[in-house]
């Protein structure tokens, strides 16, 4: 069995979840929308199968790929956060077109799914936080039907010197400071922390083609500062 996520991330995501998406707005100028329909639309989610949005944490990504799909198809919103899926359900309750959205409470190490059972997958901020990437990829690949994809949107362990510099500035000098006035400064300075030991672009690229994907796709994006990488399912 796969070793699950770790307890201290859990805890985190459980305390940051009632300003978590007030943070993510403020702290993105509101671009982390944007970001997040580039990951559903390389996705491909479908309208007649099982849609995954794993490491939903409050449901932003998750109810944005349920309004494409105008409530048609199965959306799953998955994380390991009791708290953050309270507030993705109560975000949820009176949307009409989230009815198709079903909550589930689960470790991305240990899913809950059938073999080749999930049409489309997002994952958004979560590949960053898992205790083992390279298992957390295998259990995406085990689930995707052949032919399908992922798309995974986190920040980026850029390759280049300026823009790892304006990343270390950006998260010492506006995420803490910002988050500290909601008494929250340890909880994102392990930002920096959690991106230091991020595979880069290249080296998740092969991670992802030992495990068995084709077409893997890295794409930069926001200035090299976030990216999101394409997983496909071979035949």
């Amino acid at each position: 069995m796969h070793a699950t996520s770790s307890p201290e991330v859990q805890a985190l995501f459980d305390q940051i979840a009632p300003v978590y998406d007030r943070l993510n707005a403020w702290l993105s100028l509101g671009q982390h929308r944007i970001w997040k329909q580039m990951a559903i639309q390389w996705a491909e989610p479908k309208s007649n199968g099982i849609n995954v949005d794993l490491c939903c944490g409050s449901g932003d990504l998750t109810l944005m790929m349920a309004h494409r799909l105008r409530g048609k198809g199965q959306v799953l919103g998955i994380d390991f956060s009791h708290q953050q899926l309270a507030i993705a359900q109560q975000r949820a309750q009176h949307l009409p077109w989230a009815k198709s959205i079903q909550w589930i409470e689960s470790d991305v190490l240990q899913l809950s799914l059938e073999d080749n059972s999930v049409d489309a997958l997002t994952m958004g901020y979560g590949l960053r936080n898992v205790a083992d990437i390279p298992n957390a990829l295998k259990e995406i690949h085990r689930v995707l039907k052949p032919q399908s994809r992922a798309a995974i949107l986190d920040f980026n362990r850029s390759t280049s010197p300026g823009v790892r510099q304006f990343q270390q500035w950006y998260l010492q000098q506006i995420v803490v400071p910002i988050a500290s006035c909601f008494r929250l400064k340890e909880e994102y300075a392990y930002l920096e922390t959690s991106l230091a030991r991020f595979p880069t672009g290249p080296e998740q690229v092969e991670i992802a083609r030992e495990i068995g994907f084709d077409g893997v796709r890295h794409y930069p994006i926001a200035g090299g500062t976030m990216s999101i990488i394409v997983l496909v399912k071979p035949r």
